[in-house]
């Protein structure tokens, strides 16, 4: 009798769901990610150290920047703050985008994302779900940036609708950035390696840039380096938005540079990630 009721359960229970096949719909991957979206957001705010690169830094760099360079350079501390705090909070959030990096390589040579194979989920869900959970240090950079420069004087000259869309863009665009320290990340074998070419990358792009200068001060050669890095364009994006200025142009070539390096790095870096987990 018992023997008949388990044939029967086991005849009319449904076929199990492979780990590719739920992987391959979209709303398990989302759902998926989210959960480890949300992992990897708790796991932030058990160590709050890794907070201090997205408050203390951009601190560090607005008092250094003004009050070292702003006289030179604007001839008022003020000024000079209205020019720079946009692009501070360009190079902040471009800098906090490596170390996801980092954090990925130290977690496969651990062995944490061994675990994640045994799960029935899609192989790309735990790297979505750490670039997701970027967004809490980025806006946490955002937030006291801007919370400090107010309290230095920084005003908003647009109105706050534009000033949200100009810290929004910022985000967007360091989460794109956030995929080729991913890659990087899966990629090479060292921690190490990961942050020294990041910084490799990420130096001569800010600092090689209309960031803390203008373009026509700069001599001609370097001219024509700056005025066609991404990070020049972003920076007026975003300036255009916090305190006036050309916005359309900007904001149009932001968001065609971050879905190029979305649409490169997010797909390599998913390789890496199974060649070196598999």
């Amino acid at each position: 009798m018992t023997t008949t009721t388990l044939e029967e359960t086991t005849a009319q229970a449904p076929p199990p769901v492979s780990a590719p096949e739920q992987g391959a719909r979209p709303f398990p991957l989302l759902r998926h990610s989210l959960v480890l979206a949300g992992r990897a957001v708790r796991k932030i705010r058990r160590t709050p150290e890794q907070f201090i690169d997205v408050t203390l830094q951009p601190i560090i760099f607005v008092v250094l920047f003004v009050y070292i360079f702003g006289g030179a350079v604007s001839g008022s501390t003020h000024d000079y703050l209205q020019y720079v705090l946009p692009a501070i909070m360009v190079q902040t959030v471009l800098f906090s985008s490596l170390s996801i990096g980092v954090n990925l390589n130290t977690d496969i040579k651990k062995g944490v994302f061994d675990r994640f194979r045994s799960l029935p989920i899609a192989r790309s869900a735990p790297l979505i779900g750490a670039v997701s959970a970027e967004v809490v240090r980025f806006g946490v950079s955002v937030i006291v940036l801007m919370g400090f420069g107010y309290v230095l004087g920084f005003r908003i000259g647009t109105d706050p609708l534009s000033a949200l869309a100009g810290c929004l863009l910022a985000v967007a665009f360091a989460l794109c950035v956030s995929w080729i320290a991913v890659f990087l990340g899966t990629w090479l074998r060292e921690s190490g390696a990961v942050q020294g070419i990041g910084f490799l990358v990420m130096f001569p792009l800010t600092f090689g840039s209309n960031m803390f200068v203008p373009t026509a001060s700069l001599p001609g050669w370097l001219q024509a380096w700056v005025k066609i890095n991404p990070v020049t364009h972003l920076t007026d994006a975003i300036r255009g938005l916090l305190v006036g200025g050309p916005v359309a142009g900007p904001v149009g070539w932001s968001v065609l540079t971050g879905a190029i390096i979305l649409a490169v790095f997010a797909p390599l870096a998913v390789t890496t990630y199974r060649r070196k987990t598999n």
